[in-house]
Parts: structure tokens; sequence; C-alpha cells
């Protein structure tokens, strides 16, 4: 189920904040909890077991490190190791076991040993959230080992913490410590209602409108084989406009949905796109991830602790870390390593792009193309995909004519607005997160527009994938 679906806008949630509101405050998060788990195993019952035994774990393991006093931190550690074992495990079956098999076929390949036999792939199908589910449930054993919050007795307050549908398949990524207190109490008023109907409304429109929109003009380009280079450039702006619509938008439509339901999720995306340098776009794109993989990750590892040329590294390790996690592919492990790559570089400069010098509107298209080179990776099918695709955009391979049949497609009236309004939305719209601050009648009336022509393309749309659920 999608949130961006009639079964969703007009069964499912309404239904959901009905029975939510009439049930007392004590049993909220029981009802939140038992309407998370339906909403997770609507396409496949099967997944909500495996996110059950990822949160008894994770209970059990929490329980532990908290209850064990200082004195026994053998026991503390193993309780920790325990609950990361166990989440890894399950995270790198389903999601690494096929592409581990394929590269080591592939390696033996390139070798040409005649006495290798290939070893057969398994591919299983992999459970929707599981990437963010279970970094969401480390994060808890994590924090309460380092004391930075205390081990939950409720299992069902965990078991809510952990399965709550508005951020459950694809984000944001919220950290216990987050959220710890309004597990116990929160407030629910007209107002925060109000405004998560607002981000709700708003981040539907990204997705409906824009996102949807724009990705039919990015695979029309990456399905094309070869094409010119004005038309490659003209489809990776596409992708990146799809990506950012339909990942903020689903973040937007989540802390709308936290919102509606008493809870306050921290701001995931920030004008990305208005970065000045790839140090600034990190922090300003899916901010839950790069704050997982900072305090996570980074931050164990030595952060900037062992001089500049450490630093470095750690950052291209974080980075190649964080593209596999997005997805089990050479691919990903590129865009991951290139970021890394210009991240490193930016740390040795002072934090600093090698284009520091120009004009803050030069920087910021630079900073611009470079992030577009990286999704080229992200998007294409294949790694030689990729390539084809890099060298179209620099005019590095020949181009059939039959390319400029693509032209009625991709530059036809209805394309050509849809990217252009992105790009007034991307580069000049106020933020949902500053403009629902405050709402009175002229903005709730543009919040119903809004909402009501979402719907009206909705039911017209047969095109409606969220890129973030393959991962």
């Amino acid at each position: 189920m999608v949130f961006s679906s009639h079964i969703f806008l007009f069964y499912f949630l309404p239904l959901s904040l009905l029975v939510y509101y009439c049930t007392p405050r004590r049993g909220k998060n029981v009802i939140l909890t038992v309407v998370s788990y339906l909403f997770y195993g609507w396409s496949n019952p099967l997944f909500t077991l495996l996110m059950f035994a990822s949160t008894l774990i994770d209970y059990c393991c929490g329980l532990v490190i908290g209850l064990t006093g200082d004195n026994r931190p053998g026991r503390r550690k193993a309780a920790l190791v325990c609950s990361l074992v166990a989440n890894l495990s399950l995270l790198g079956f389903f999601k690494y076991t096929g592409f581990a098999l394929e590269s080591y076929n592939q390696f033996f390949t390139l070798l040409g040993d005649s006495f290798f036999n290939a070893v057969p792939v398994l591919k299983f199908l992999l459970p929707l959230g599981i990437s963010f589910y279970t970094f969401q449930s480390m994060s808890y054993t994590i924090d309460v080992y380092r004391k930075d919050g205390k081990c939950i007795r409720n299992f069902l307050d965990f078991a809510c913490f952990v399965s709550m549908f508005p951020q459950l398949v694809a984000g944001p990524i919220i950290r216990f410590q987050e959220v710890a207190d309004q597990l116990l109490s929160r407030v629910h008023s007209f107002e925060k209602f109000a405004r998560g109907v607002a981000f709700f409304s708003f981040g539907m429109a990204k997705k409906v409108l824009l996102a949807n929109s724009c990705g039919r003009i990015a695979d029309i380009t990456f399905s094309a084989g070869t094409v010119h280079w004005i038309d490659s450039w003209y489809g990776i702006v596409a992708y990146s406009f799809q990506i950012y619509f339909d990942f903020s938008g689903y973040s937007d439509m989540a802390i709308g949905l936290g919102l509606m339901f008493g809870f306050v999720f921290a701001k995931n995306f920030d004008s990305p796109y208005c970065s000045s340098s790839i140090t600034e776009f990190w922090q300003r794109w899916h901010i839950s991830l790069s704050t997982w993989l900072r305090e996570y990750l980074y931050i164990p590892l030595g952060g900037n602790r062992k001089g500049s040329g450490r630093t470095a590294i750690n950052l291209a390790i974080v980075m190649l870390l964080g593209g596999l996690w997005h997805g089990a592919s050479w691919n990903f492990v590129a865009w991951g390593g290139l970021h890394g790559v210009l991240l490193g570089s930016e740390r040795l400069l002072g934090k600093k792009p090698f284009y520091a010098v120009l004009p803050k509107v030069f920087r910021v298209a630079l900073t611009f193309v470079l992030v577009l080179v990286a999704w080229v990776f992200f998007r294409a099918e294949t790694f030689s995909g990729a390539l084809n695709y890099l060298g179209s955009m620099f005019g590095l391979v020949a181009v059939p004519n039959t390319s400029l049949l693509l032209d009625g497609l991709l530059y036809s009236p209805y394309h050509l607005m849809a990217m252009i309004v992105a790009a007034l939305v991307v580069w000049g719209a106020p933020q949902t997160w500053d403009w629902s601050r405050q709402l009175g009648l002229v903005k709730a009336i543009i919040v119903v527009v809004v909402f009501i022509l979402s719907v009206a393309v909705l039911s017209m749309q047969s095109y409606n994938p969220f890129i973030y659920f393959n991962f």
C-alpha cells in the first residue's frame, strides 16, 4: 500500500484515525501498532514476521543492556553484539546474498579459471522497508548501550516505535532518542493535525504532480540506449527532480501523518539542490540517513579526530557503505564512492570545494552538475549502461539519427511545463516545513486545492512508483 493511492487516502487512513482518536490515551500506541502491522502486511503478510522478529530481538537486547549494571560490561556488550548481528544478518541475507554470489561468479569469470564452476545465484523477495526499520531498531540498542536513552519495558511501546507506518517503508529514519518521550506522552491538537494535513497534501502534490511527470522523461532517456547529449542532460535533470520530489514528497507525507497521530518527526530535506558544495548537499539531503551514518558509523570510525587524511578515508568508507545500503549493485557502490571522493577532497581543502572562489550562484550550479553525474550511476540499470549514458552526456558516443524521434516525447508541452514547475519549486518555492508553521484561511484553501488537484491527477495516472520502496 502506498500513501498516494485511493485505498489509503479514502479507506485506510480515515478509519485508522477514527479508531485512534476514539481510543483512550493508554491504548493509542496499541492501536497505532496494530494499524502499522496491517499497513506493512498488506502486500505480503509474511513480511510482518521478519519485522516482529527484529523487534523482539532488539527489545530483549535493550532490556539486558538497560537493566544490567556497569559492573557487568561484558554482558551489556554481548547483548549489543547480538542485536547488531541479528539485524545486519537479516538485512544482508535478503538484500545482499544474490549480489555477493553474482560478484563471486563475475570475479572468477574475469580471471578465466577453467576449473571454476559458477555458483547458483539465489534471489529473495526484498521485504519492504527492511533497510529502514533495521537501522531504526539498531539505533535503539546502540542508544541504550551509550546511555543516550533508557530501555523500554513495555514491549508494545517499542513495537510502536519500530513499526510506525508513516515512516516504516521509506523513512525518514527515526532514531529512538528523538521519539522516546513522545512514545510515553504526546500532545494531540487541532493545530498539529492541521499542519499534518498541509504536510501530507504538499507531499502528495510533489509525488503525483511533479515526481511522476519528471520520471516519465527520465525513463524515456535511460531506456533509449544512446541519445543526443542535450537529451541526456535533460533526462538526468528530470531524474534528479523525480528522485527529489519522490523522496522528499514521501518524507513530507510521513511527517504529516506523524503530526496527525501526535508525533513530531525531524526535517529530512532542506532544499538540497541549493547547496554550494557536496558537504552542504549531504547536510541537506536525506538528513535522517546522514545523521544515522554520522552517529553510528563515521564517529565510531574516528570521525575527524585523527587528522585530515584519516577523516577523508572515514568519509569515503561511510559513503561507500551508504551507497551499498541503497542497493545491492556496483552502481550504488560507484555512486557512494564518487560522493565519498568528493566529500574527502572537500575535507582536505578545509570543507570547501575546489571551486570555492567562484560566486555562490556558480558554486550551486557546479555542485548540482556533480550531483547529476553521480545520479547517473544511481538511475542506470547496469554499470555499463551508466558509462554509456555518461558518454552521451559528454558527447563521447555516436548518436543514431533515430534518436531524434524521441524529441516528440521528451519535449511535449506537458513535460516541459512539468520541468519548469519542478525547477521553480526546487530553487524558488518556500519549504513546507516553514510555510506550514502558521496556517490561516488563505493557506487552508491552498492546501485543499492542492489536495483535490493531486487526487484528480492521481485518478488518471497509471505511473506511480516510489523509488525508495526498492531500498
